[in-house]
């Protein structure tokens, strides 16, 4: 066998060996690389500008957490952008929240609001400005809303409005429970409360 044969025998064996690694291990190493830069893309801050980084703030797009509420009815809070204080670690301050709850009955209840707070720990949930829930019946429009997580109600108040199937209802503070939809009215002041009822 002559020099140049053998050194093209070598070359091309060379060659497969190469090609048989790249083959095997090209896409495991590609597919780890892929993996790692969705992590790092899903928790990738938002560009902040100078003012917004001195708060100590870490920013979020396209937030979602699921949980439970009153311990057996799971929901799921999500926000277009979000972002968390260095000082709170456990709360998420939110813009453009929504909040999908699964009751026993299967009714969904809805709730969006402008902003809210969401806390990882406790599950706990407020809502604030332009809040509007609904379980299909009954529609709240208020200013603020509270969801603790380990309460059966809910808290609305401020500037409450109820439109329910057989009247409408304005309030200062109403305690409501999905479940049972039996809600508790209260006035900050000696106001009486305004119920228009529809037969």
């Amino acid at each position: 066998m002559k020099k140049s044969q053998k050194n093209i025998q070598i070359i091309l064996i060379t060659l497969g060996i190469f090609l048989i690694l790249a083959t095997y291990f090209y896409p495991n190493i590609k597919n780890s690389q892929i993996n790692k830069s969705q992590d790092i893309l899903s928790d990738s801050p938002v560009i902040q500008d100078e003012d917004e980084k001195d708060k100590k703030d870490t920013g979020f797009v396209g937030v979602e957490y699921k949980g439970l509420y009153d311990l057996n009815k799971k929901f799921i809070v999500k926000s277009e952008t979000a972002h968390i204080n260095e000082d709170e670690p456990d709360v998420v301050y939110m813009q453009n929240m929504v909040v999908n709850l699964y009751l026993a009955d299967g009714r969904i209840v809805n709730i969006i609001s402008d902003l809210g707070k969401y806390n990882k720990v406790t599950y706990d949930t407020f809502f604030e400005n332009n809040v509007k829930a609904t379980d299909g019946d009954t529609i709240f429009l208020a200013e603020n809303l509270d969801m603790l997580a380990t309460e059966s109600l809910v808290k609305v108040y401020n500037n409450v409005t109820v439109n329910y199937p057989t009247g409408t209802l304005t309030a200062d503070k109403i305690d409501y429970d999905f479940d049972t939809k039996y809600f508790k009215v209260s006035m900050y002041d000696q106001n009486s409360v305004k119920v228009k009822v529809i037969k």
